[in-house]
């Protein structure tokens, strides 16, 4: 080969890389932009469908519950069939579902289409990390997840904002269909440049697991998020928990001993470098991304800001977490990844503790040191538990522990919001009636404004209330919010800090023996299906 036609190739190759990571950039972009921007619509979403407030909750809690119980799934199925294809069908269902939910005419219609979006979002997420992995090694891997890390915490960051913007100037469906040129445009170039990797001439696909791991995560994910509304112990619930127990055992049972093609190696949790990647990815959603719900509430309802404004106040948080995901990017090999999960983790349990001493006069700024502390934490974990998930496991099964990670933070995030959910409203509610006792306000409407409080009212419950009454309870309200608040923020803390000693014990650092490239299966396959 002569000089020129080395110099032509690795610029090809070169290319080929940039696409790939401004591919997988901008789908992370559009999946994690999604959950975030809605948020800021709902009330105008209420208005212009006549929603419910359980109406609200699922048009969040669809998209989020079929991307956590459809991403392993997916993800294996890349391995299998080839990560483009799934990356491309991934893009064309969550476009359609973007289209869809923007036309939507009914609450119900709005959620069923979320929920289509989620099944495409899953296939985007579960094929980013392994067409990474296909494209680039080394310090360049490192780079490239560096930048994959600090995509996802800038779009959680100007999430509200654009959600706000958007929804002020063209209403709440062009938040769904600022999604269609993008996902076009991503398609076509998708179709033109990405090379295939993975297992493309196919596999047996393990439909049994499928089917089980569905219907646990499912019932778990139902159960988490009607638990606080229906009661924990209500037969319903009770019920829902014991299907995701039965079907979550027998998912075990068959992947370890019965299937012949399994979508997980199970046995990869034996390993302590890629069991203690999976306790800290659950505990980062867990504590970080699922007190930012309650964080939000408190901003907004309780201090008096508008939804921008609350954006604007939790930004520092995720411009931390921009910023140090490409940072961690450039240590991936350099650093221990014990040290980097550790720190993180770390980090993450100063923030929270040190945001946990809030009280009725507290200002948003007693806020700020803990939330760059956590958004720090948050930053780390964005770029190292890619990194850890990957290099923990050969390459063509990059999917499938990606996929195993990425399922374990959306569960995380579910399971934390939910938890937390419930003693946040538990904890408000006695604080609050704590502060009445005894004051200008009727025996029997006590429990009624605690409750309102608790829900996340805030200091908004006091609106409707008579001019003599209304200081006295704004103030309970605010004092309650804020004791309730101090102990979610405590025990998110103690989470992280036992996530912390876990990430510390990671075990030897697959960075430092990091696979070979199999060439049979990863070689560059014809780019059109």
């Amino acid at each position: 080969m002569t000089t020129s036609e080395v110099s032509e190739n690795a610029t090809i190759t070169s290319s080929r890389q940039r696409w790939t990571l401004v591919l997988v950039l901008t789908a992370a972009f559009m999946l994690l932009l999604d959950i975030t921007v809605v948020s800021v619509a709902l009330p105008s979403i209420q208005r212009d469908l006549s929603a419910s407030l359980p109406d609200l909750q699922w048009v969040s809690a669809a998209y989020a519950l079929v991307l956590a119980v459809l991403l392993l799934p997916a993800a294996t199925l890349g391995d299998r069939v080839g990560r483009r294809r799934v990356f491309l069908i991934g893009m064309v269902v969550f476009t359609i579902g973007s289209l869809a939910s923007a036309l939507a005419t009914t609450a119900l219609t709005l959620e069923l289409f979320r929920a289509l979006q989620g099944a495409g979002g899953a296939a985007l997420f579960a094929a980013a990390t392994p067409l990474l992995r296909a494209e680039f090694s080394g310090p360049a891997l490192g780079r490239a997840l560096g930048a994959f890390g600090a995509t996802l915490g800038g779009a959680s960051a100007i999430g509200p904002l654009v959600g706000g913007a958007l929804t002020d100037a063209f209403g709440w469906r062009s938040i769904f269909f600022i999604n269609l040129p993008i996902g076009v445009l991503a398609l076509v170039i998708g179709w033109a440049k990405l090379r295939e990797s993975g297992n493309p001439a196919g596999g047996r696909a393990d439909w049994v697991g499928t089917a089980l791991i569905v219907v646990a995560l499912t019932a778990l994910m139902f159960a988490l998020i009607r638990g606080n509304s229906s009661g924990w112990a209500s037969p319903e619930i009770v019920t829902l928990f014991a299907v995701a127990a039965v079907a979550l055992a027998a998912f075990v049972v068959y992947e370890l001993r019965i299937a012949p093609a399994p979508m997980a190696d199970l046995r990869l949790f034996g390993r302590r470098s890629f069991a203690a990647t999976g306790f800290v990815a659950f505990a980062i959603s867990a504590t970080v991304i699922g007190t930012i719900t309650y964080l939000s509430l408190y901003v907004q309802n309780t201090l008096g800001n508008s939804p921008v404004q609350g954006g604007l106040r939790l930004l520092p948080m995720f411009l931390a977490s921009f910023a140090v995901a490409l940072l961690t990017g450039r240590l991936i090999g350099k650093v221990a990844m014990r040290m980097l999960l550790g720190v993180a983790m770390a980090l993450a349990a100063a923030g929270l503790a040190s945001m946990a001493h809030l009280t009725a006069t507290s200002g948003w700024l007693v806020l700020l040191p803990g939330l760059i502390l956590a958004g720090t934490g948050l930053g780390v974990t964005s770029t190292a538990l890619p990194s850890a998930a990957l290099s923990a496991v050969e390459p063509p099964r990059a999917g499938m522990a990606a996929g195993l990670t990425n399922t374990l933070r959306q569960v995380g995030t579910a399971t934390g919001v939910a938890v937390f959910g419930a003693l946040y409203a538990n904890r408000v509610s006695a604080a609050t009636v704590h502060e009445l006792a005894g004051q200008r306000v009727p025996p029997d409407a006590i429990h009624r404004l605690a409750a309102a409080v608790a829900s996340g009212g805030g200091t908004r419950v006091a609106a409707t209330l008579p001019p003599e009454t209304r200081a006295l309870v704004a103030n309970a309200a605010r004092a309650g919010t804020a004791s309730g608040l101090n102990d979610v923020l405590l025990a998110a803390a103690a989470f992280a800090a036992l996530a912390a000693v876990v990430g510390f014990a990671f075990g030897p650092d697959p960075a430092k023996r990091a696979p070979a490239r199999s060439a049979a299966v990863d070689q560059p396959t014809n780019p059109r299906p």
